[in-house]
């Protein structure tokens, strides 16, 4: 979790540079070219103020949401943030593997899936034994989940 929160910080520190010293600098030189209606190196700097400003609320957000994970409240026998699933692919008659984490950990190539995502959140609060029906952008998947290793089975 402190990677994630790390990254979070990283941007935020950036984008508030950005927005704090570097765009008043662009802004500033774009008016000196005079009528404000027609000039797009003015608007582009407007349009990118807007941007970092909606990006620094949306990561201040989210800074707030990961702080608020209180790991020891995470089931012990169910899937949760942390979890490392085994799953059987019943179409495909092959298990995966996927852990699950946070939007920002993702990396759906190394088996690192998001809460948020359709696997990962069709799997949230399930166990070993159940089947689940998933909606993917490929379509309709089916899995039966045969092992469940919570966070806290990894740091016992």
């Amino acid at each position: 979790m402190e990677e994630v929160k790390k990254k979070l910080k990283k941007e935020l520190e950036e984008l508030e540079q950005e927005l704090h010293f570097k765009l008043p600098k662009v802004i500033q030189h774009a008016r000196e070219f005079g009528d404000l209606s027609e000039n797009a190196e003015y608007k582009a700097a407007k349009e990118r103020q807007s941007m970092v400003q909606a990006r620094i609320s949306l990561l201040q957000q989210r800074l707030m949401e990961v702080d608020s994970i209180d790991v020891s409240k995470l089931p012990l026998d169910r899937v949760a943030y942390g979890t490392t699933v085994v799953l059987f692919d019943i179409e495909k008659e092959e298990k995966v593997t996927y852990d699950l984490v946070t939007s920002e950990e993702s990396d759906p190539e190394s088996g690192k899936i998001s809460t948020a995502s359709p696997i990962g959140s069709a799997l949230i609060g399930r166990e070993e034994g159940d089947e689940i029906k998933v909606k993917t952008p490929t379509g309709l998947r089916s899995f039966e989940i045969v092992r469940v290793t919570t966070i806290h089975d990894k740091q016992g």
